[in-house]
């Protein structure tokens, strides 16, 4: 009975990596319909993250007396980067009640809604990455064009992270409705205490450490040194792969348990 199920949870993920293009088609089209009656579409996200990102920017960067021309690149490549993964676990918690329809309708794996939610909001994020480029210009941030594979493959690594942990959110948040009221306010708590408005370097070195082990922030390097000319550290690879194993673990146990009871608990 356990080979059976393992083989079925494995199945279910490579069933929905080889469809990828019904969950691109989904992501696309949750895009399309969110913003059908829309003029510029989605980059109303990208011009509300702009005016955010440069007022802030200013004023953080003044409250905090850092040069604007750090400042600046260090806030905007972290505040895209967080929205992506703030968004995508949000938005997992309830992504099979979203789902709904298809999943009592239709023979396809699980982890295809999981896909769609993390497509969507990467091609959101894609579209937030067009904030940079005036900074990048404005404060002549030199990137590499050897640094834009190292920044693809980040982008691939963040990918998979989120996907392995928006399962493992939207199994524990069908079974538990009120865990979605709990992720909410821990992503609220941990954007406060993520270096994203301020920089580990402001803290008392005894205290740097926290920000260190924060998994979001390691996460959020991966984006942002690329982004902003600089080469990740070789520490933050080994806690996001470290990150990416802990993850799949979970997933492959928890997804063993519970594949076959999750239609019923919609």
């Amino acid at each position: 009975m356990n080979k059976r199920m393992s083989r079925l949870a494995l199945l279910d993920i490579q069933q929905g990596i080889r469809s990828w293009h019904t969950w691109l088609l989904l992501g696309v089209q949750d895009i399309r319909l969110r913003y059908r009656r829309s003029v510029i579409g989605p980059f109303w996200i990208t011009l509300s993250m702009a005016i955010m990102i440069y007022t802030m920017g200013f004023l953080y960067g003044k409250l905090f007396k850092v040069d604007l021309s750090i400042y600046y690149p260090y806030l905007a490549a972290g505040i895209i980067t967080w929205t992506l993964i703030a968004t995508t676990i949000t938005e997992s918690v309830e992504a099979f009640f979203q789902s709904a329809n298809y999943i009592l309708q239709s023979k396809l794996p699980y982890s295809t809604y999981i896909l769609r939610i993390v497509t969507r909001n990467f091609i959101i994020f894609l579209h937030n990455l067009l904030t940079l480029l005036p900074i990048l210009i404005i404060f002549k941030v030199k990137i590499s064009f050897l640094i834009l594979p190292l920044l693809f493959f980040n982008m691939a690594l963040i990918f998979i992270c989120g996907f392995c942990y928006a399962y493992i959110i939207a199994i524990v948040g069908t079974r538990y409705q009120d865990v979605k009221q709990i992720i909410v306010s821990l992503t609220q708590i941990f954007f406060l205490l993520t270096p994203i408005m301020w920089m580990p370097s402001m803290l008392p070195e005894r205290f740097g450490l926290f920000a260190e082990l924060n998994p979001f922030y390691q996460l959020i390097n991966l984006m942002r040194q690329p982004l902003t000319g600089h080469l990740p550290e070789v520490f933050t690879y080994v806690y996001t792969f470290s990150l990416l194993a802990t993850g799949f673990i979970v997933l492959f146990l928890l997804l063993r348990r519970t594949r076959h009871r999750i239609a019923f608990w919609i």
